[in-house]
């Protein structure tokens, strides 16, 4: 580039880019246990690890309702249950977690 050459200016984000950017920098590793008194009160959603953990906070920060019902009637998204809390409990996990409220995102993934 010569000297008088200008940076092509860059497009700005769009809304949903700024949404996924944001909720990327706002999700981390989390004890499980940390986690437990939200559980307890009804707040947290277990994410499929098939599933972008940020993708699906975006789109329920955003209320897609469809892809949301889609993942819920195909149990990709649901409430944590009973026996996950207490598998994680017990084995002391770590989760990634977003929180959009009212709700926790969390995914637990092994790692190999």
């Amino acid at each position: 580039m010569s000297s008088n050459e200008q940076p092509t200016p860059k497009e700005p984000l769009s809304e949903e880019q700024l949404r996924y950017a944001k909720l990327n920098c706002e999700t981390a590793q989390i004890a499980w246990k940390e986690l437990e008194r939200f559980f307890a009160s009804g707040h947290v959603i277990h994410v499929d690890d098939a599933l972008d953990l940020v993708d699906v906070a975006a789109r329920v920060a955003a209320d897609d309702a469809a892809t949301i019902s889609q993942w819920m009637n195909e149990n990709r998204i649901s409430k944590v249950n009973d026996e996950q809390a207490r598998t994680w409990h017990d084995s002391d996990a770590q989760v990634w977690a977003v929180v959009v409220r009212p709700w926790i995102l969390v995914q637990y993934r092994v790692v190999h």
